[in-house]
């Protein structure tokens, strides 16, 4: 047994078994849970950090897929890890450590899982029984492992797609403060695992599977209530669609109306299918509804070509030479309309399927949305798939390009075969290139762009990502935001697992 100490905490060691010869004997990889519940300690920097870049990097995401004896079957299953990069003068402190949710807190007291999953239903029940639970929200999860977010009064809160998975955290020690509760009555279970938050103004979406549309509310920072702005009914029939993210402008928020939709069938029977609790429903088609921000009310309802996302990247308003508004943009990591890739990310497929080119297709979509009462808006490829492998999700810009026109875009690609996205791309939407950056059966998390303070460029800046190798090692990655050359790693004394989505919080 090989003991790692950590150079600058009295967090408790980390113990690695390794072979006779001194070799790692178990090794973590990017699909398998994280061997001990938090660690914290100085970590050795290869190259050099820009001295600008002080501040807390959080990335959130499914990091503990095993509960006794049982595995769980599907990447978003998994309790949330949150792991911690704290820069300051050119050095970095290396963290993580286990959410304290309720899911996660009864499934190590009872040595099982407890609550209702992405794709895992713990508790058989009867009809009568189920529906009150589902309805109730009672049984789903709070395991808040989609998102982490610096809300602007300073509080930094982990966030799903269940209202009651909402934990506020100390993003200096990890820790789990207490749970974020909602002090409004809006009545709903589910919200968008993505709120917008742009100078301090929290905005996010709330789908109403009863009656189905969406709420569009707001919150003041410093609160925790939010506020009804307007509705949007659903157009297309008795289900609403999902939605996991959204985008917004300067004056509206866009709420997306995808054909893949809420299934009260499959809510109440959890199986480990391709789509779980989802129909793809084609015939009901896609739509995009675009709400005015001052005053609620929908001012535009069109007809898009059908659509799979998990991810929007950014909106913006164009208008003519007269400054009258034309249309408004919109960019998403886009699936080119095929559901199966919620199927390849079940934990079996992702372990087994390495060198298998089963990624299914992906692109820098774009919508063009008419705002001159056309009934009908477009979806075409925002820059040649082929640049960045057919495979592009999980796609960051520079924050303070949110709403407004933008040039680059900073995600994950694919280079091929492949069966997950396992490049970083940085792509520039007005010259139509593509930079990349490749480490051979590695798997990168998503890239985030950190603006360097003052800067007028909007790519000058870094572009952080956590790296798990196919060593079984984990590094932070630091590359440069114009040139997309890397500038530095750090490597952790262990691997790691899978994350999806961080945020910055910058030095006071």
């Amino acid at each position: 047994m090989t003991v790692v100490t950590n150079a600058a905490t009295n967090t408790a060691p980390i113990s690695i078994p390794v072979t006779e010869s001194g070799e790692q004997k178990s090794k973590l990889a990017a699909w398998t849970s994280v061997q001990q519940a938090k660690w914290e300690g100085e970590l050795a920097v290869e190259g050099e950090i820009p001295l600008w870049l002080k501040g807390i990097y959080l990335r959130n995401g499914p990091g503990q897929w095993k509960v006794g004896d049982h595995t769980f079957h599907h990447l978003f299953d998994g309790y949330a890890t949150l792991i911690k990069l704290e820069f300051d003068n050119g050095h970095l402190k290396g963290a993580h450590r286990q959410l304290q949710s309720e899911a996660y807190k009864a499934a190590i007291k009872n040595n099982k899982l407890c609550y209702r999953e992405f794709s895992e239903d713990p508790i058989p029940e009867n009809f009568i029984s189920k529906l009150a639970s589902l309805f109730s929200g009672s049984s789903l999860t709070d395991n808040a492992n989609a998102g982490v977010v610096l809300l602007g009064d300073g509080r930094v809160l982990c966030i799903t797609e269940t209202i009651k998975g909402s934990y506020e955290i100390d993003a200096t020690t990890l820790e789990t403060i207490k749970k974020f509760e909602y002090t409004d009555k809006l009545g709903t279970i589910l919200q968008s695992a993505h709120p917008h938050i742009i100078d301090s103004e929290f905005w996010t979406l709330l789908p109403d599977v009863i009656r189905p549309g969406y709420q569009v509310v707001k919150m003041e920072p410093g609160t925790n209530e939010r506020k009804l702005v307007g509705r949007v009914n659903c157009r297309g029939g008795p289900q609403v669609g999902w939605v996991h993210s959204f985008p917004s402008t300067e004056h509206f928020v866009i709420v997306p109306e995808m054909p893949l939709r809420y299934s009260a069938k499959n809510l109440l029977n959890v199986e480990p299918t391709p789509l779980y609790k989802f129909d793809w429903l084609p015939e009901t088609k896609a739509y995009v509804h675009v709400m005015c921000k001052s005053s609620g009310n929908v001012v535009a309802s069109v007809e898009v070509p059908n659509f799979v996302t998990f991810h929007y990247i950014n909106a913006y308003e164009e208008k003519d030479e007269d400054g009258r508004l034309t249309n408004i943009i919109i960019d998403c990591c886009e699936h080119e309309a095929d559901t199966t890739i919620l199927h390849c990310l079940r934990l079996q497929d992702l372990q087994s399927n390495g060198g298998i080119n089963v990624l299914p297709f992906a692109r820098v979509g774009r919508f063009t949305i008419p705002m001159d009462g056309s009934p009908k808006g477009t979806l075409e490829a925002a820059v040649d798939p082929s640049q960045h492998g057919r495979g592009m999700d999980t796609a960051t810009i520079n924050a303070d390009y949110l709403g407004k026109k933008y040039q680059y875009v900073y995600g994950c690609g694919a280079r091929r075969p492949t069966n997950f996205p396992n490049m970083l791309c940085k792509v520039d939407l007005v010259n139509k290139t593509t930079n990349t950056w490749y480490d051979e059966g590695a798997i990168p998390s998503e890239p985030f762009f950190v603006p360097r303070p003052g800067s007028t460029k909007e790519d000058d800046g870094v572009v952080i990502s956590v790296i798990s190798n196919r060593h079984g090692e984990g590094y932070a990655l630091l590359l440069d935001g114009s040139t997309f050359k890397e500038i530095a790693r750090a490597k952790f004394p262990y691997g790691l697992p899978y994350g999806l989505h961080g945020c910055w919080i910058p030095k006071k």
